[in-house]
């Protein structure tokens, strides 16, 4: 019995050992320490927390795979986000462990591990003890503790917070073969800031991966809203993405801002005016990252912040640094907020970036400029000047930015494209400190002419030539390109102001010289920039045009338009050409062809996201006076108002005569002669005379004079019209006809040979004057058949303003040809009726919906072509069936047919 009772005895006193030291192991860490609860307490979210349900949604994936990863980086809401996920799966035994720091041995790991899954209410049994060394575990433990957690029914899901900072290969070995042969028993969710040791690309591939990385944490603006809202803000919608982007939509740096701003009177100011450097977005950034890298890392850091986007090689080229590349992705693997973007390239965040600088101030103060300096000689020598530019104006050099961006070519950017706002903000504050070489003088002189002042670009630009001649004469042969491209922009300038100055000649001599030049000036430079070819032909064409070269200008505005097709860069040329030539089509009386053209150059605005004070104008001056040609006087008086809102640097004399003119015309045919006059009477100040302008001018006057009762006044202006141009010459006849002199109206239309060279506009004018001469010499036969064409061709154009102006001496005449054979009575007499012609009830637009109509176009159709609403062609539509006794399509069009209408 002694022996059996000593050995019950010593059984009861090994039995009672291993309680104690399974009681100990559920107290006590390997070095005897107690156990740290709150590394297995599962974080409490703050009350504005915001539960965001496509993040819950995705993070659901980790009920079904085997390992699931929240990478991101500090402050990103990755430990909220889990800790919120599994509070809501009380069903589920969750183990969670925030890991300790670098440099924790594997048993140490071990022990907290067991320990989490213990505190879980997952029971081990006593052969899975604690590894008796803290800094090392055989490979029996995970074996174990695999075979236990894969006989379970439910998995385990484990939550490691913070694994970045286990950094062991042989911990994570043990892990990811725990994990392997656990199935399905086991569920691992890691949170971490880097990448983990584990072989994440196999279970990625074999897909078994759940994951959530920093881009998809990032905060949307609906989210930032709703957070904003739990903080009692309730911002603009505008407000919210402006934040959104400062932050790129960081958690931490939301709720940093949201809180400030709690404190504030107004919160969207201060949201707006949100100092970085002086908050505890601050004090987060250079706790949590910055000071976490060694001093050598802290400084590259410090140096790159100057830097938007960086490789390594401008990263090595500011920092003095060679090994920059191995450290940016090691930085950006750790989401250090060093973020890549793409083929090499990085970033840091912006908040982070701000930081810094305001820490390199401070630390390094005066480097700041030095490293811009660096920069900017690193991106031009790399090609990217729109960059080094940047770079320059904020190291204050403004000798080196003004010659990168002459040497470019890049002046005309001042006066097209999306960069000319951020030009001219670049180099506004560079004043008379950007030295007195041609390149600084060319700049200011460009950014004065893309103001509209043309005095003071002018002036600048003649002292750029002063100076660009002396330097021709220093120059060696290596700055033969640099002085090339001096002398191109030079020429680019003094087109411009000689357009806006009404110089031709000067416009020709100075694109001459531009095209002298070309052969010194890089291909690929004048291929990188389209715009310095396109505004120099621009320019020259409206230089033509105000000369009344109308073949010359025509030619050159073609070629600008079809220049760099698409490109944002030379949307404003492409635009004013277009518009020009529209202009062109107006003058030779084309209004039809116009119209197009001029809807053309707004189609171009529109694509290419130029608004009104950034295009020409001249489109809407167009459109303004094709209007007035069908009498439809409100809306030429609308077109004309927004006509003035153009760019400051085309505010020409070809815009200003053609704005005084259609104005005129709409005032002669509103019946108000006297505001004609006075619209037309100041003139447009320029270096040479203008001949179609005052031609033009003449006429406009003489009409006043005319419908005043003052036919000897208007045929003494005729000497100021040119009888060259078809639409003067039928101007001038019509004043030679109304004075009384019919035959020298007839004779000056025969050699002029309008029916020529003209448009319907013109033509129509013409066979009018004819026809009212044929009528006054007794040939009734000539006159009705003049009227006839007149009258066809004017409604198959739309034009009613000719008729409308000739007087009542047509009106028989328009009887005969708009009323349908079988329904002509004899005309009554002259005296004592004038029936009006049914035609003439419809306006311009209805019998533009007409034609379109007989092409048997849809209302969806013509509401397209003609830039209208559905509802406003079926308005048309409804007063045009109307107007001709019809209720139907096919009616209206047979009716409008018999009319001579189509």
């Amino acid at each position: 019995m002694e022996p059996h009772t000593g050995h019950r005895a010593g059984h009861r006193v090994e039995t009672n050992e291993r309680a104690e030291t399974y009681e100990r192991a559920e107290t006590y860490d390997p070095h005897g320490d107690p156990f740290l609860r709150t590394r297995f307490a599962v974080p409490a979210p703050p009350a504005t927390f915001l539960r965001r349900q496509r993040l819950a949604r995705h993070l659901d994936g980790a009920l079904h795979t085997p390992l699931t990863m929240v990478n991101g980086s500090a402050g990103a809401g990755k430990t909220l986000l889990v800790a919120d996920w599994v509070t809501g799966r009380p069903e589920l035994p969750v183990a969670w462990l925030t890991t300790d720091a670098d440099g924790q041995g594997a048993g140490m790991f071990w022990a907290y591990l067991l320990q989490a899954l213990r505190t879980s209410g997952v029971p081990l049994p006593a052969d899975i003890a604690l590894p008796a060394d803290a800094n090392r575990v055989g490979d029996a433990l995970p074996a174990r503790l695999a075979a236990l957690l894969g006989g379970r029914d439910r998995p385990v899901i484990l939550v490691l917070d913070e694994f970045d900072r286990v950094t062991a290969p042989e911990i994570a070995a043990q892990l990811d073969f725990l994990l392997r042969h656990s199935a399905p028993g086991l569920r691992l969710v890691l949170v971490t800031r880097t990448e983990p040791l584990l072989p994440v690309h196999r279970y990625r591939a074999a897909g078994e991966l759940t994951e959530i990385r920093d881009a998809e944490l990032a905060f949307t603006p609906g989210e930032a809203a709703r957070l904003m809202e739990a903080h009692g803000l309730r911002l603009s919608p505008t407000a919210v993405r402006g934040i959104v982007a400062r932050t790129r939509g960081w958690a931490a740096g939301l709720r940093l801002c949201a809180l400030a701003a709690e404190q504030a009177p107004d919160p969207e100011l201060c949201l707006k005016e949100f100092e970085a450097d002086r908050s505890a977005v601050a004090d987060f950034l250079l706790a949590e990252v910055l000071k976490r890298q060694d001093a050598g890392t802290q400084e590259l850091l410090l140096r790159v912040s100057v830097l938007d986007r960086f490789g390594p090689r401008l990263a090595s080229a500011v920092t003095g640094r060679a090994d920059a590349e191995a450290v940016l992705a090691r930085l950006h693997r750790s989401n250090a907020f060093v973020q890549h973007v793409g083929h090499g390239v990085y970033r840091l965040h912006p908040l982070f970036a701000e930081i810094l600088r305001a820490h390199l101030r401070v630390r390094r103060p005066g480097l700041e400029p030095e490293l811009h300096r660096r920069a900017a000689a690193g991106l031009r020598a790399a090609g990217a000047v729109p960059e080094a530019l940047g770079h320059g104006a904020a190291a204050g050099d403004w000798q080196f930015t003004t010659s990168a961006l002459v040497d470019d070519l890049a002046l005309g950017e001042f006066f097209t494209g999306p960069r000319a706002d951020t030009l001219a903000a670049l180099f506004s504050g560079m004043g008379q400190r950007g030295g007195d070489g041609p390149a600084p003088e060319l700049v200011r002189a460009a950014v004065r002419l893309s103001r509209g002042d043309l005095a003071g670009g002018a002036a600048r630009l003649h002292r750029a030539r002063q100076l660009a001649t002396r330097y021709d004469d220093l120059a060696d042969a290596a700055d033969v390109a640099d002085t090339a491209a001096v002398r191109m922009g030079c020429a680019l300038l003094e087109a411009l102001t000689a357009r806006l100055a009404g110089a031709p000649r000067r416009a020709e001599d100075a694109v001459r010289e531009a095209e002298a030049l070309r052969d010194e000036i890089p291909a690929e430079l004048l291929d990188r920039h389209p715009e310095f070819l396109a505004l120099l032909l621009d320019h020259l064409g409206s230089a033509r045009l105000w000369a009344g070269d109308f073949a010359g200008a025509r030619a050159a505005l073609t070629r600008a338009a079809a220049t760099g097709p698409g490109a944002a860069v030379t949307a404003l040329p492409r635009e004013d050409a277009l518009a020009r030539l529209a202009l062109l089509d107006v003058l030779h009386g084309w209004p039809d062809r116009a119209e197009r053209t001029a809807r053309e150059a707004l189609a171009e605005t529109v694509r290419s996201g130029l608004g009104r004070l950034a295009a020409s104008g001249v489109e809407r001056l167009v459109l303004a006076a094709v209007a007035v040609e069908r009498e439809e006087l409100a809306q030429a008086r609308a077109l004309l108002d927004t006509a003035g809102e153009s760019h400051p640097a085309l505010r020409d004399p070809v815009l200003e005569a053609g704005r005084a003119l259609v104005a005129a015309r709409l005032h002669l045919a509103r019946g108000e002669p006297g505001a004609a006059w006075k619209a037309v009477e100041p003139g447009v100040p320029a270096d040479t005379v203008s001949p179609w302008a005052r031609g033009e001018t003449a006429l406009v006057a003489a009409a006043a004079g005319l419908a005043e009762g003052r036919p000897q006044d208007a045929a003494a202006l005729l000497p100021e019209v040119p009888r060259d141009q078809p639409a003067c010459a039928v101007g001038a006849a019509r004043v030679l006809l109304a004075a009384g002199r019919p035959e020298a109206a007839v004779r000056l239309l025969d050699r002029a040979a309008v029916d020529e060279h003209a448009g319907p506009a013109v033509t129509v004018r013409a066979a009018l004057v004819r026809a009212r001469a044929a009528d006054r010499a007794g040939d009734t036969a000539a006159a009705r058949r003049l009227v006839t064409r007149a009258v066809r061709e004017a409604h198959r154009e739309g034009l009613r303003r000719p008729l409308a102006e000739t007087g009542t001496w047509i009106r028989p005449y328009l009887y005969l040809t708009t009323t349908p054979h079988h329904h002509r009575r004899t005309p009554p007499s002259r005296a004592t009726t004038s029936p009006p012609p049914p035609v003439e009830e419809l306006s311009g637009r209805e019998r533009d919906v007409l034609r379109r109509l007989a092409q048997a176009m849809s209302t969806e159709e013509i509401a397209a072509d003609l830039y209208v609403s559905v509802n406003t062609v079926k308005t048309h539509l409804k007063n045009a069936y109307r107007k001709l006794s019809v209720g139907r399509r096919n009616e209206a069009v047979r009716r409008a047919r018999e009319l001579g209408l189509l």
